[in-house]
């Protein structure tokens, strides 16, 4: 997608596809500036190949469902990664070694980690607790003929996204609202900032497959009244 000078692209975390997207991106497209779905917390464990293990301690920070979630997310993201033969995050890493090579300037866009995890932990709900349950014994022992089919090589398709995205919602809410559309709002307003004070440069945004349509959506409503989220450009 391009927007005026924004140019967005959809990616699996995982996916070599998106990997290869990326580079070509940058060495085709030549950003002045590259806005990652990151943080600082995620963007130096990415750089410095650390795993974001969690302590005890970090219950403190970000409760206990945040601190449990993000241990089987973390499991289950490294063990799709595995299953591929790509490293969770690769796409972004990617991303990060170019500008560096290239002298590009780099945006954080996404939410504090923590504070995502803390609101996860606050929302979560004991009906969504019991749906994950039910939807994991389901997986395990049952055969789910309405299951979603794809290439976890490649980038979803827009069908399949919504498709997915549908299920959440109703099964999810909660964790939908925490996870996509709340971080969606605050991609989409520090987007549009970057937008806005940087006419005259090419702005390459990566962000997950999953937020990219509404985060399009989001933009063209909030470009005129960006509000920038803490964000930084180094």
């Amino acid at each position: 997608m391009k927007y005026k000078n924004l140019i967005l692209i959809g990616t699996s975390h995982i996916a070599k596809q998106s990997v290869d997207e990326v580079k070509n991106a940058i060495v085709e497209k030549k950003p002045d500036i590259i806005a990652l779905e990151l943080d600082n917390k995620r963007l130096y464990a990415l750089t410095h190949k650390k795993k974001n293990k969690m302590s005890i301690y970090d219950i403190k920070k970000i409760g206990i469902k945040g601190y449990i979630f993000s241990i089987i997310g973390a499991f289950i993201e490294k063990k799709l990664g595995d299953y591929v033969g790509v490293a969770p995050g690769s796409e972004m890493l990617a991303a990060v070694n170019l500008a560096k090579k290239n002298n590009i300037k780099m945006a954080l866009i996404d939410q504090d980690i923590e504070i995502t995890l803390k609101r996860f932990s606050k929302m979560l709900s004991w009906k969504e607790k019991w749906n994950f349950v039910v939807d994991l014994l389901k997986a395990v022992f049952l055969k789910n003929k309405k299951k979603v089919d794809f290439d976890l090589r490649t980038v979803p398709s827009k069908e399949i996204i919504e498709k997915l995205i549908k299920e959440v919602k109703l099964r999810y809410p909660n964790i939908y609202k925490v996870l996509v559309e709340e971080r969606n709002n605050i991609m989409a307003k520090n987007l549009s900032h970057l937008i806005v004070n940087n006419p005259d440069k090419k702005i390459l945004g990566i962000i997950g497959a999953g937020h990219e349509e509404e985060i399009i959506n989001l933009i063209k409503q909030k470009e005129d009244n960006a509000i920038s989220y803490n964000i930084d450009i180094g």
